[in-house]
């Protein structure tokens, strides 16, 4: 199926940045913050310029990642809370329980965001399932959700790492609880401090989303994350044995709240949003390292992408707006997260098999959630009908050997869009033109878009009213799309 004669499992790497943006990366043309490993790994693979994630935000993004499913059939797949439920049924076909199933072992390491336990939410002292370990991981190491969210711990398997019986965990969003002081009234004990919300306990010295009592042991130091991840994904790595293994590495870099370790401050001239993708990139780089210790980069399938587009002033007085110096985070695109326009969705992907792929560029239509039905076609799996059903074997277009990946794709930010060749349609919507706090160009108008992305890659030319035919052929497929796929 691979036209070579290397096995049809190669070990599988998926490395997800968290608001990492097309335009942030050397190979994508940025010129300002160095990214030299996985610029390294798009020159020995192949680098895709019109990849996608579904959604334009996190949550949703990532489960469609995972499930091969659209995030808006489902309700509930909006951003979540820190206490949240897991979003994912338990016994649908996910990517890792395909690939655990085809003989892989099978790895989270990172941040999750997809929500924890039962129909209840987590409990944060006892038995935390189900979670990563339901839906086809063997292990996980991760943090529930987001850095800027309580509970500020990480979670190994079924329970919190290193939290003390006698100090027990309480979270809550809907209410301050206990006697903690929040960033709100004591901004004199933020050594990092918020631009908008972000306010609520202080952990480690920063205000957060949420409030949470207990678990002091356990509690993360946002320095050491990236180290503390890339540690614990790379002694997966390491345990080797006669299976093939699948890593899916979520890294917490370049999300607010961004606080690199000391050793990346003031690398990459760009301020501390720069200095968070320079240690991302370190991680990157580790992560590469520890393949070829173990003698296996030459068969290893690594993929390096985000969950969505850039953001700069996320919540934190970072400076990150200031410290631009010219750098442009969604490069030539218009929007980020957040946003319906291709800032929000179109995202950095480079894939490196060496054994399989030859270096290259491609401009075939791909999308994260099409990870899984390629991955069986690859291993040879089947998926039962119903599971992963807007997942698309695209496997001849990641392997580089066919220039064509899907027909389509919907979009989704505030509203939907329907990317079809080179063309893009917009629907109509009432939603803000501006995200209030990040000051993100959304993309919602109250009249028709559609833009020629092959003219005009940065959406500034709305040809609806100019081209109202093919306008409204393609509202209308995407009308169509939303309609069946409810139904579905």
């Amino acid at each position: 199926m691979t036209g070579s004669t290397h096995p049809l499992r190669p070990n599988s790497v998926l490395v997800v940045a968290d608001d990492l943006g097309f335009g942030d990366l050397g190979c994508y043309g940025s010129e300002r913050i160095p990214t030299p490993n996985v610029d390294r790994l798009a020159r020995e693979g192949l680098l895709f310029r019109n990849a996608h994630a579904t959604s334009a935000v996190c949550t949703p993004s990532r489960y469609s990642l995972l499930t091969g499913e659209y995030p808006w059939r489902k309700e509930g797949t909006g951003i979540l809370p820190g206490n949240a439920a897991l979003i994912i049924d338990t016994d649908r076909t996910t990517l890792p329980s395909l690939l655990r199933d085809a003989g892989y072992r099978t790895a989270a390491v990172g941040k999750w965001h997809l929500g924890l336990g039962g129909p209840d939410g987590p409990d944060w002292n006892g038995d935390l399932r189900p979670g990563p370990l339901e839906i086809g991981f063997d292990t996980c190491f991760i943090m529930p959700a987001t850095c800027d969210r309580v509970p500020c711990v990480y979670v190994q398997d079924h329970a919190v790492a290193n939290l003390d019986p006698g100090d027990p965990i309480s979270v809550r969003y809907d209410a301050p609880i206990g006697d903690e002081p929040t960033g709100r009234e004591r901004p004199d004990l933020l050594k990092l401090r918020s631009s908008h919300g972000h306010d609520q306990t202080i952990i480690n010295g920063i205000g957060r989303i949420g409030y949470m009592t207990g678990g002091r042991s356990a509690r993360w130091v946002d320095e050491e994350m990236a180290d503390t991840f890339t540690e614990h994904a790379v002694q997966f790595i390491e345990r080797a044995d006669d299976r093939p293994f699948f890593l899916y590495f979520a890294t917490h870099d370049p999300h607010v709240p961004r606080v690199p370790h000391p050793r990346f401050l003031g690398r990459s001239g760009c301020g501390v949003r720069g200095d968070a993708i320079v240690q991302f990139d370190d991680c990157v780089g580790r992560i590469m390292a520890a393949l070829e210790r173990q003698s296996v980069a030459g068969d290893t399938l690594v993929i390096v992408t985000s969950d969505n587009g850039p953001v700069v002033d996320d919540g934190y007085a970072d400076h990150a707006v200031a410290d631009l110096n010219g750098h442009r985070p969604a490069g030539p695109l218009r929007g980020g997260k957040y946003s319906i326009f291709e800032g929000g969705t179109r995202i950095p992907f480079a894939l490196r098999w060496p054994a399989a792929v030859a270096p290259g560029t491609s401009d075939a239509l791909v999308c994260l959630m099409d990870l899984t039905a390629s991955m069986a076609a690859l291993t040879g799996s089947a998926i039962p009908d119903g599971d992963a059903r807007d997942s698309l074997d695209v496997l001849p277009a990641l392997l580089g050997q066919s220039p064509i990946g899907r027909d389509c794709l919907v979009e989704q930010a505030g509203c939907l869009a329907l990317l079809s060749g080179a063309l893009k349609a917009i629907e109509p919507s009432a939603g803000a033109t501006y995200h209030a706090a990040t000051d993100t160009e959304l993309g919602n108008a109250p009249e028709p878009q559609m833009y020629d992305l092959a003219a005009d890659l940065g959406e500034r030319t709305n040809l609806a009213a100019e081209r109202p035919v093919e306008a409204a052929a393609l509202l209308d497929a995407l009308a169509e799309v939303r309609t069946r796929l409810a139904r579905g």
